[in-house]
């Protein structure tokens, strides 16, 4: 592997003039797993690593009192997130996602901010976080500015990063009331792979408890970037949340993706998949949505 010098900032503002001061010939790294990897394989050869693990403050999830948003930092580790009490009791569905990901050894190196900037169709991390109207911080020389996090990916391993910029944290809203949300990663075999799919659903209710009055359906590993099935959560708005129109929902989801044929699966199964998926997330979403309201 080639040599390359580690640099390690204590601050944000100290890693960004790193990165300035070596322009391309720099990283940034916080776990590791995939850059690591990459470099391996000789995908890139940086002659500096400035590390961000070190940098206090962006390391764990927190609840702001006052807006009741939920705060992950981007060098959170995927077993900080699973192990919060705050995110399996009040955001199952990215519980459900991180949970899944990698192995216990993984989990506990691996952040959430380098699944994200990876930006890679297969992310677990990002469906959930999209699903829940997330936005990306970001920090760099020109100062703070705020992203949608479903805008924040361009492409297969493209994200809304510009030279020297790094993302900081993901600021998810209070969960509306009557709310319920679930994810699913759809692989051949129960074990460490990358998914076939990936659907998140969200789903909030009237105070019927009976009628749609806000959907979210997202998919992963369906197109070039996770996206939003748009006409999938305009069918469900203000109608009953039965089987009948989730398996609508599905289907319209199906129509919406773009799948395509890999060495993970062919296209027509997986845009059958899509549907099977969203159906049953769907009827999660509302079992847990019920839940919640007892």
């Amino acid at each position: 592997m080639r040599q390359f010098t580690y640099l390690t900032p204590k601050t944000l503002d100290e890693a960004i003039s790193l990165h300035v001061a070596h322009g391309e010939s720099a990283r940034y790294v916080a776990g590791g797993t995939d850059v690591l990897v990459k470099i391996k394989e000789g995908k890139f050869a940086p002659d500096y690593l400035i590390s961000l693990k070190h940098i206090i403050g962006q390391d764990r999830p927190f609840l702001n009192q006052e807006t009741g948003e939920l705060y992950i930092g981007a060098f959170c580790t995927h077993g900080s997130i699973e192990q919060s009490p705050l995110v399996q009791h009040h955001y199952p569905i990215i519980h459900d996602a991180v949970k899944n990901i990698g192995s216990v050894q993984i989990r506990n190196v691996a952040t959430i901010g380098g699944n994200l900037v990876n930006a890679v169709p297969s992310a677990d991390g990002a469906i959930p976080l999209i699903v829940l109207d997330s936005k990306a911080n970001i920090y760099g020389t020109k100062g703070q500015r705020s992203v949608d996090l479903q805008r924040f990916f361009l492409g297969p391993g493209q994200c809304d990063l510009e030279a020297g910029e790094i993302l900081t944290e993901i600021v998810i809203p209070p969960p509306l009331p009557r709310t319920g949300s679930a994810y699913i990663k759809h692989g051949r075999r129960e074990a460490m792979e990358l998914p076939m799919l990936g659907v998140g659903v969200l789903l909030c209710l009237e105070e019927d408890m009976t009628t749609c009055a806000k959907a979210r359906i997202c998919l992963g590993v369906a197109a070039p970037t996770p996206f939003r099935a748009l006409a999938a959560e305009k069918y469900l708005k203000g109608k009953t949340v039965d089987e009948n129109n989730l398996t609508e929902a599905g289907r319209l989801a199906g129509q919406e993706s773009k799948v395509r044929d890999s060495i993970r699966g062919v296209a027509w199964y997986r845009r059958e998949m899509v549907g099977v998926l969203v159906k049953r997330m769907g009827l999660k979403a509302l079992e847990r949505a019920k839940e919640r309201h007892k």
